[in-house]
Order: structure tokens, then sequence, then C-alpha cells
């Protein structure tokens, strides 16, 4: 039902997201760098065996991409069920599977950061939380810390410091993103950069190259997260589109609103 993505099979099987989109095909191969590196620092990547997006990625906390403080527990990344699949139990039956292995490795519990309100790329977090996970940190920019602990030990999961105030001192639209996600490579570097060219908005480009990176940047949304003039915007990454740009940048602009 299931396959097992490792370093010995990903070159020949597909990883779920962008796997027929051209256009994000230097993202799509960068993606798939991406996981072989985090395969030697412990990840996991099961999906579905069929061409769907039915999927779960998870590892280590301490070598989860995130600025959170979190030992010995696992951190679920990226979880998706779309399309037919939806209310199939596929879900369930993947969010099993990594609780067992973090169970017979003698880990703490699951860990994951979502949105407050359901938030693009990221999980369901009224889902999880139906599933055992509770809020253990939350941010005033909408992201919470969620964790299922196996038992009544103590225990520290917090969002680091770098994130709280949710502000750069960079007043420009700044972006950081990294190739977790097989989408940001084309639409950061390609769609954005000429909305803002073509806007006259500056821009300024930060990518997170190493788990190092991601631990300081100043938003848990690690896959893509906007900044403009200082303050967090947004971690949809469909401000790269025209219609959510004038919308969103070009009416933060003119409106005032920061």
């Amino acid at each position: 039902m299931f396959i097992d993505i490792n370093k010995e099979n990903i070159d020949n099987e597909h990883i779920c997201c962008a796997f027929s989109d051209k256009k994000c095909s230097e993202g799509y191969n960068l993606k798939k760098a991406w996981l072989k590196n985090e395969f030697e620092n412990g990840y996991k990547f099961y999906r579905l065996d069929e061409r769907a997006k039915v999927f779960i990625e998870y590892g280590p906390s301490e070598k989860a991409w995130l600025p959170i403080e979190a030992e010995g527990f696992i951190n679920i990344n990226c979880f998706w069920v779309s399309g037919k699949y939806k209310n199939s139990g596929y879900g369930k039956k993947l969010l099993e599977k990594v609780e067992t292995e973090a169970r017979e490795q003698g880990k703490k519990g699951l860990i994951t950061v979502c949105g407050k309100k359901k938030n693009n790329y990221m999980s369901d977090g009224k889902w999880l939380m139906k599933q055992g996970f509770k809020i253990v940190d939350e941010l005033d920019t909408g992201f919470v810390l969620l964790a299922k602990v196996f038992d009544k030990s103590s225990y520290n999961i917090i969002f680091s410091d770098i994130v709280r105030k949710g502000e750069i001192e960079n007043k420009e639209l700044v972006i950081y993103y990294s190739n977790r996600c097989p989408f940001t490579e084309y639409y950061v570097n390609i769609e954005l950069v000429k909305l803002s060219e073509k806007y006259g908005i500056p821009l300024k480009i930060i990518k997170l190259e190493t788990i190092e990176d991601a631990k300081n940047c100043p938003s848990p949304a690690t896959i893509f997260s906007a900044f403009y003039k200082g303050k967090f915007l947004t971690n949809d990454m469909s401000i790269c589109l025209e219609k959510n740009f004038e919308k969103i940048i070009l009416g933060e602009k003119n409106n005032g609103k920061i």
C-alpha cells in the first residue's frame, strides 16, 4: 500500500508534489536532492503506491528545519492526502505508521507546526487535534506548535525566541524559502521576481540552505515566508501569482496597514 522512499529508490520514484508540473522540474529535482541529504539525518518519506498526493514526511525533532526547541520527538514535516483519496482512511494509516515507529524508537511523541487556522503548505491542525495532538506553544503570527506526547514525563517543546516578534529589520519585501517544497524555486525566483520588477517593489530573497539557516529563520514556515515593511505577512505562496500579489502586496503598500 505504502512505499518507503529512500536513497536507493528515490531516483526512480515520484515524491507526490509537482511530479507532472514541467515549469517546476528544477524545484522537483532540488526537493529530491534535499530529501537525499536529509535521509542521512534520519528523515523518512512514505507515500501511497499510486500516482497521487498521499504522503507523509518526517524526521527527528533535533534535525527539523524549524526554529523550535524540542528533543526526543519525531517532527512531521509535510503530510498530505488530496483529491479522491480524502476520507479514505489513508491519513490515519500514515499517522499510525509514524507513531508506531516513534514508539519503537523510544521517542517522547510527535510534533508538528500548523496554522491556528488551516494554513497552506501545512497540515490540518484541527484534524491532528482529533488524533490526540495538543497545542503546546503558539505565536501571534498565527502559528501553533502541536504535540502528541506518549507519556506524562516532563518535556520542553517551544518555538525559538527568534520567531516570537514576527518582525525583521529589513523593510523591503523579504522572502525566506527552502527546497523543502518543489514549487518554491520557480515561484520565488521566476514569478515573484517578475512581479516585483513590474510593480517596482524592492525584493530580497533569502534561501535557507542548511538546518542552521532554518533554525534561525524568523518564521516557522521555512518552506516559504514573506515579510513586508518589517512584519510577517504570509506563508501563502500564492502571493507569487499576480492577482494575489496585487491584492496583498500592493494593498499593503497603498492602504498603509503595514
